[in-house]
Parts: structure tokens; sequence; C-alpha cells
């Protein structure tokens, strides 16, 4: 009997194992498609300078794939992750989020876009880290597109809260953010993590970690470099930026921006 116990428990921790796994393996690709979309987009001349404006963001929300489809009626989906800087400039772990939105009128086509936006502002994070955020709806948030293939609400570039660039492959003569709604996804929160965790937890607390995101945040740092120092940021580890060695190669150059003093964002 003792025997056939010890089976059972061993049987039981196995499942449990797996079905967590399972739970996290839709999260991780999408974690890992970020990674790619990231590169792609950086990559692309089209989108102007984004190394410059990736290095004075607080934080950044990537949409690595969002499906376009109408016939007369049409609508988009996809899936996300936001991150956001610490006190040390370092980024935090991905927050899970969805976009969509839905259209009627004359329209045909298929498309399948990336999406990267480049959040500057306080007011901009505050924005987006509430349960749901839509675009062109909080006259209070401007954004703002670069590069090609993107329409929005268009401000001054310098006023903007959110910068969107984006690269799309279809049908469709570009993409357009406006009325599109972005959600928390808590229940993605919690496979991934193993506990329910608000977006604010996630990338501003900074209560967890998963090291499937390392990569992510890894090529974010090398494309965008510590950035700006955000105060009233307090994570658990801060990790302080050293000066290289001499003789050491020179880090990633990166254009010349504007600077400017940001506030902190609000605590709720």
């Amino acid at each position: 009997m003792t025997m056939i116990r010890r089976l059972l428990a061993a049987a039981a921790f196995s499942i449990a194992t797996l079905s967590a796994a399972h739970a996290q393996v839709e999260q991780q690709a999408v974690v890992d498609r970020a990674t790619l979309a990231v590169q792609d987009i950086m990559a692309d001349v089209r989108q102007g300078n984004p190394q410059s404006t990736m290095g004075n963001a607080r934080a950044v929300m990537i949409c690595p794939q969002v499906f376009r489809a109408a016939f007369i009626f049409g609508g988009s989906g996809g899936d996300c992750v936001l991150v956001a800087r610490d006190a040390a400039g370092g980024w935090s772990y991905p927050a899970f989020y969805g976009i969509g939105s839905g259209s009627a009128g004359f329209q045909a086509g298929i498309q399948d876009s990336e999406i990267m936006m480049f959040i500057l502002t306080a007011k901009g994070l505050n924005a987006v880290m509430d349960s749901q955020f839509k675009f062109g709806a909080d006259a209070g948030v401007a954004f703002v597109s670069i590069g090609a293939g993107v329409e929005g609400a268009t401000t001054a570039g310098l006023g903007a809260d959110i910068v969107v660039a984006a690269k799309s492959r279809g049908l469709f003569a570009g993409i357009s953010l406006q009325g599109s709604v972005m959600t928390t996804r808590t229940s993605w929160n919690r496979a991934y993590y193993g506990r329910d965790l608000a977006a604010r937890s996630i990338v501003q607390d900074m209560e967890v970690s998963n090291p499937g995101a390392d990569p992510l945040r890894e090529i974010l740092t090398r494309f965008g470099g510590r950035g700006p120092v955000i105060g009233s940021m307090q994570p658990q580890i801060a990790t302080a930026q050293t000066a290289p060695p001499p003789g050491s190669a020179a880090p990633l150059a990166r254009a010349p921006v504007q600077q400017q003093n940001l506030p902190p964002p609000q605590q709720r």
C-alpha cells in the first residue's frame, strides 16, 4: 500500500507539473514572437529612428501579431505584452494584454501586422495600465504614428504620450488604431506567473519574474539602452549601470534625442 501511495503521489505531482508547463505554452509563444517583432521593427528603416524613441520611452507595448480580416464587416485582434522600466532604467517582466476592434463599410482584405507602441509619459502609461484603454477615446492621451502603414489620432511628435510603429503584410493599405481597445489579460498573467496579478504589479511594482522573458528584456536593452531613470518606480531588484572598462567595445550608438524631465507616474 505504501508503494502504491508513493506512485499515486508521484503521478499527481507529474500531472500538476505538466499542467503548469502547458498553461505557459501559449503565453511563452507570445513573448517569443514579441522578441522577434522588436527585431523586425527596430531594423525597419521605414520606421525613422526608433532607437531614439525607445531611448526616451518609459514603457513599450508589443503586439507581435495583430490579424485583420474584412469583407464589408471587418475586425482585428491580437495578443500584446507590456514592459516598463525600473528605477535603474532596466526592463520589467511582461504583462499580457489583448487588442481588438471592429468596423463596417466597403472593405475587403486580410492583413497581419507587428505593432510596437513606445509609451513616453506617465499619463500614457497610467492610461494603458487601466483594465481597458480605447485609442482615440481619451482626449488627454495623444498618440502619433511613425514610419509607414499606421494611422491614428496624430499630434505633434514632441507632445505625444504614445508613439506607434508597425510593420504590416497584406492587402490593406495601412492599419488604424483609432477605436481599438486594449484590455488586460489577468488569466494569462496567472498562467505565466502562477498567481493573479494586475499589470501594475508586474511592470511597475515588479513583484514577479519568469526567465522565459529574459531574451525579450535583453533585446529591449540592446536597442533602447537603459533609458531614463523613473524615480517613483521602486523595483525589488535594481541593477546599477556600470561603465565599460577601458578598451572594451563601445555600446550600440543611438541618434541624439531631445531630453526633457518627465513627471513620475501617478500611484493609485
